[in-house]
């Protein structure tokens, strides 16, 4: 088994180098595939009556990170990308671990001058409707430099 079969498949969480061009319709039948099998393991977990986009599964719960890529992925939304040396290189939406545990942070980032924080209000009000349609409770923040951020949990976690 090769190296990348061995690590599966990854959503892309913002934080990756570009696809070669030529992969790019090879990514789009993975990302959907994959989000078919989460939609199958909801059906499974719930019974085929349930409504497979009303909540997180439990394998989502204990891997929030995962889950949220890929669900924006699937949608459709881009995700950054980091060059070589660690620069951003496109703007998109950026998926990392949260301070709190079961969270994760989404933000709308980008290269120097990609106008980013223009769109981001804009664009991370997309990702709520995908996530909270998928079942997650998803929260908009200002944080530091007032730059927004999602703060994204499974619903029983969701603060009053």
């Amino acid at each position: 088994m090769g190296e990348a079969e061995e690590r599966g498949f990854a959503p892309a969480t913002g934080d990756g180098r570009p696809a070669a061009a030529d992969l790019r319709g090879t990514r789009a039948a993975e990302v959907r595939t994959a989000y078919e099998g989460m939609l199958q393991i909801r059906r499974l977990t719930r019974g085929e009556c349930a409504d497979p986009e009303a909540a997180p599964a439990p394998w989502e719960l204990h891997r929030p990170l995962r889950a949220v890529a890929l669900a924006l992925e699937a949608a459709g939304i881009p995700p950054s990308e980091v060059g070589p040396s660690g620069e951003r290189t496109a703007t998109g939406y950026r998926v990392c671990e949260s301070d709190r545990p079961g969270t994760v942070r989404v933000e709308w980032v980008g290269p120097p001058g990609g106008g980013a924080a223009h769109d981001e209000e804009e664009a991370l009000a997309g990702c709520v409707v995908v996530l909270r349609r998928l079942g997650w409770t998803a929260l908009l923040y200002r944080g530091p430099g007032r730059r927004r951020f999602l703060e994204v949990e499974p619903p029983s976690v969701a603060r009053s």
